[in-house]
């Protein structure tokens, strides 16, 4: 059984959409009818997230951590409880594509990192855009950990000791994890999720705290690209 985490709190807005794609990339034909159980993590939601997730059949587990690897992690051991062999995580502001568990599997490694894609640029300036794509590096063997964006192993997960409780980069935590304990992860671009570009989002230095920097990334590097100033005579 492949099992998928989805920490969400209050977040009814966007995790239909969120769903409804990973329902569709559950059906691959690559994954020869295998079971794919989705589970909700309702992280101290008062809202209609809930309502949201049962009207489309996942399973959800509610918790009061208020705390995304906590709810990661708790997610995670009750999948494996259920039999998992594989884990698969992301984000309820995301959205998978058709082969994003299929294609993690493909890889045969131990643990795989995706990358994360921005479709809807309508808040953000062309200078903050062109900011993103000068960090961003959209190839193999890139450098980024995304939450919205990660696979792995149930014997590489527990073998590094799954996620720590932490706020916030729970992700690089437990990556950094799987690699002090010699777990083959893929960085690959073939393995793909479409993201919310929004600027305030659910952990302080997650993706949407990277994101509400770039007014200031987008000023540094004009500042870069502005000609020294002219001579006044005044230095001497």
């Amino acid at each position: 059984m492949i099992g998928v985490v989805v920490p969400a709190h209050n977040e009814a807005a966007l995790i239909g959409r969120c769903l409804q794609a990973l329902i569709t990339a559950a059906q691959h034909p690559e994954l020869a009818g295998e079971t794919v159980e989705i589970l909700v993590v309702l992280d101290a939601c008062d809202d209609e997230t809930g309502e949201v997730v049962r009207a489309l059949g996942v399973g959800a587990l509610g918790v009061a951590h208020r705390n995304v690897g906590a709810a990661r992690a708790e997610g995670a051991m009750a999948l494996i409880a259920r039999g998992a062999r594989w884990l698969a995580f992301t984000d309820a502001d995301s959205v998978v594509s058709p082969t994003w568990l299929a294609g993690q599997l493909a890889l045969r490694s131990d643990a795989v990192c995706g990358v994360v894609q921005v479709e809807d640029w309508s808040d953000f300036s062309l200078e903050e855009r062109r900011a993103y794509e000068a960090h961003y590096v959209d190839a193999e063997d890139h450098p980024h950990i995304h939450g919205a964006n990660l696979g792995v192993s149930v014997a590489a997960y527990l073998r590094a000791g799954g996620f720590p409780p932490i706020r916030h980069r729970e992700d690089v935590a437990l990556v950094d994890q799987l690699e002090a304990a010699g777990v083959r992860i893929a960085r690959t671009n073939t393995v793909r999720v479409t993201t919310s570009p929004r600027r305030l989002g659910r952990a302080p230095d997650g993706f949407a705290g990277f994101m509400s920097r770039l007014p200031a990334r987008a000023e540094a590097m004009a500042q870069r690209l502005l000609p020294p100033p002219l001579a006044t005579g005044l230095e001497a």
